[in-house]
């Protein structure tokens, strides 16, 4: 049985076919037993220090225009008031929701009586010492999944819990927050932040450190009220780079050749394997997204820092790196280090010099109950279902729990609600880039059927596009942070030919077989026949064509005007919702606004959140926290064995938007890395 694989960073080469598809495909397979690989993949790029695309993924960039207007003067109006009109209707469609903004009330004298009464009897692991410091350490990974007391690793979710508890804890005097090399999204960055600033509505103080900070880093501490760094930090605030690689030339050297079909004018998923440089329509997409990035950066700094957005520019191109630099010019607090800061908040809480700062970390102040602060909520219910990782309709055989979107267990979930009398709404928390298209299209209907039943809200995170955009189009309402990628509404697909690999290595293939196209994917010793080839674009044609027919019904707008935003292009979350594909734009806490307006629950009224993916301490979790200390099994390589069990069945997968450090952009390739070693062994 023919086999297929997607083509992203973390994926190896595969001696037979490869198909992606960006924008969720509802075509059938080519062929029973060999059918399509199909994947929704934005633009092969990395954003130098902040943004990085992995290699083999694509995306498209089509400006989306309206029809000529006038403006005052009867003129015709140029491209950009066109874009400004589409912006002030998106402001004006965001404003029908409400906002969700955090609201500080202090407790009155019964609330207050009530959580000390509940602290006496609290757990020994919830206790916590007044006048103590919240310590988080916010470095690395942070996956937008609930993590279990086994799991290691940062969890979105229960960071901005924590700062909702602290801001209400009276035990709790601030929060100091140690901020090195982040690698997630800004989607999640913008969460946090706001958390933070929501946090300072309580009154306490909220304090950075910096020992290594790059844009991404800086921009959170920003939302703080002090920063310090060390005297050595690592300040690296040089702006950000888009990158592109191209492995054509690999590819012809060992013998390969990519045919791929294009289907979208600014697709290209398929570039990275079929060109030897940077298309020009890709090029502008990619510059939009930057452009998006960048300019929402300097922007939220200028107003931070109370400086001008062009004297910000102008300190980053200066390429500054001393620390005492950044503190004659304002961007940080002071120069010292940990122990110091650590002795400064001591004075400024009246500690004597020689007892210990009272503090909780960020694992056992997770472990604090709600309840304990009077935060449990009120009667009505929204349910919360966190989707994050790839989709798949079954779980495979490497896959951790959490680690991506099981249809089977999503449906589960989604009936659940359905049938409960329980839960007055639902909130699909969204954090992937796609998957298989059939697990899509059948969360999709199940999604479709509980809006038909209660409000459905879509939030997401860093990334919903491709099937994560697919699940998205069924809620009532999708909220999107600034910054959250989503679209990618287009299709490439191909294969390889390895007849000129197989010719080197002395390998040979025959094939018997019956029917005309019986060997359109299992034939990989050899090009596409032109019947062959015909039919494959037809395919390809055809599962675009349905899956942006369905994005324009579900969000009710006309097949041209969904061919305006789609053709594979990868938007911003401002831009998507100016373009009609994002209703607000906001967190989590939007959300649960909204669908308490469309649950017809006062805003005023307290609701309770219950999470229908809590962690379970499963075997594989508790060997997943340890592998990386007992055999070296980091995620790079789970990833890697994961894609390696493959399956039959069309994608819907967007992946390759991934926001990390450059330094890292090689260790997260293996591709590369295989076709250096193959190199290397001819």
């Amino acid at each position: 049985m023919s086999k297929l694989i997607l083509f992203h960073a973390l994926t190896p080469i595969h001696t037979r076919v490869f198909t992606a598809v960006v924008g969720a495909s509802l075509s059938k397979p080519l062929h029973s037993r060999s059918p399509h690989l199909f994947s929704h993949s934005p633009p092969p790029l990395s954003l130098r220090r902040r943004l990085s695309l992995r290699a083999f993924d694509d995306s498209s960039s089509s400006s989306a225009t309206k029809p000529d207007e006038s403006n005052e003067n009867g003129a015709v109006s140029a491209p950009e008031a066109t874009i400004e009109a589409e912006n002030a209707k998106a402001i004006s469609t965001d404003k029908d929701y409400p906002s969700g903004e955090f609201q500080f009330q202090e407790a009155g004298a019964w609330k207050s009586f009530v959580v000390k009464l509940r602290m006496l009897f609290a757990y020994p692991w919830e206790r916590v010492k007044k006048g103590s410091v919240l310590t988080m350490k916010l470095r690395g990974q942070i996956t937008d999944q609930l993590k279990s007391r086994f799991s290691s690793g940062l969890s979105l979710p229960q960071i901005c819990e924590n700062f909702v508890k602290a801001a209400h804890d009276p035990r709790i005097a601030g929060v100091y927050l140690q901020i090195e090399s982040l690698n997630c999204g800004w989607g999640k960055v913008e969460e946090i932040r706001r958390h933070i600033l929501d946090f300072r509505k309580s009154g306490k103080f909220v304090v950075a450190y910096a020992p290594a900070c790059s844009e991404k880093e800086y921009y959170l501490a920003s939302a703080c009220q002090e920063i310090y760094a060390p005297p050595s930090a690592y300040f690296s605030l040089f702006g950000l780079s888009v990158q592109a690689s191209f492995v054509k030339g690999v590819l012809e050297k060992i013998g390969v050749e990519p045919q791929v079909e294009r289907i979208g004018k600014y697709k290209s998923a398929g570039d990275q394997l079929a060109r030897t440089s940077m298309s020009e329509e890709n090029c502008e997409m990619l510059t939009a997204l930057l452009d998006n990035i960048y300019g929402n950066w300097l922007d939220i700094i200028s107003s931070t820092r109370g400086k001008g957005r062009e004297d910000i520019e102008k300190f980053i191109n200066e390429g500054v790196y001393q620390v005492d630099k950044l503190k004659e010019e304002g961007w940080i607090t002071n120069i010292q280090y940990d122990d110091e800061v650590t002795s400064m908040l001591k004075e400024r809480l009246g500690v004597e010099k020689e007892k210990k700062l009272p503090m909780v970390d960020y694992r056992k102040y997770s472990k604090v109950r709600k309840w304990t602060l009077g935060l449990s909520g009120g009667k009505d219910k929204i349910a919360i279902i966190r989707a994050s990782g790839s989709i798949s309709r079954v779980r495979g055989s490497f896959s951790l729990p959490g680690s991506s979107i099981v249809g089977e267990q999503f449906i589960e979930k989604i009936r659940t609600i359905r049938e409960s009398k329980r839960y007055k709404a639902a909130i699909i928390r969204i954090d992937s880039p796609g998957g298989d298209a059939l697990a899509s299209d059948l969360m999709w209907r199940e999604i479709k059927l509980l809006a038909a039943s209660k409000p459905v809200v879509a939030s997401m995170s860093d990334v919903a596009a491709s099937g994560g955009y697919y699940m998205a189009m069924a809620a009532d309402a999708i909220v999107a942070e600034n910054l959250t990628l989503t679209g990618s509404i287009g299709v490439v697909t191909g294969k390889f030919n390895l007849g000129k690999l197989y010719e080197k290595i002395g390998f040979n293939k025959e094939i018997i077989s019956r029917g005309k196209f019986a060997e359109v994917l299992a034939a990989e010793q050899r090009p596409f026949r032109p019947e062959e080839a015909e039919l494959f674009a037809k395919s390809a044609r055809n599962s675009y064509k349905q899956f942006r027919d369905k994005a324009a019904s579900s969000r009710s707008m006309t097949v041209d005007k969904m061919e305006e935003v789609a053709q594979g292009r990868v938007w911003a979350g401002k831009d998507a919702a100016s373009r009609g594909l994002v209703d607000a734009i906001g967190g989590l806490s939007r959300a649960v606004a909204i669908a308490k307006l469309k649950a017809n629950i006062p805003q005023d009224t307290e609701v309770t959140l219950v999470e229908l993916a809590r962690p379970s301490p499963s075997l594989p979790e508790l060997l997943s926290g340890v592998g990386s200390t007992l055999v070296g099994v980091d995620q790079t390589l789970r990833t890697l064995l994961q894609n390696l069990t493959f399956s039959d069945g069309v994608q819907a997968r967007m992946d390759g938007i991934m926001f990390q450090r450059l330094e890292g952009a090689s260790n997260a390739n293996p591709i590369f890395n295989l076709i250096r070693d193959y190199l290397g062994s001819l």
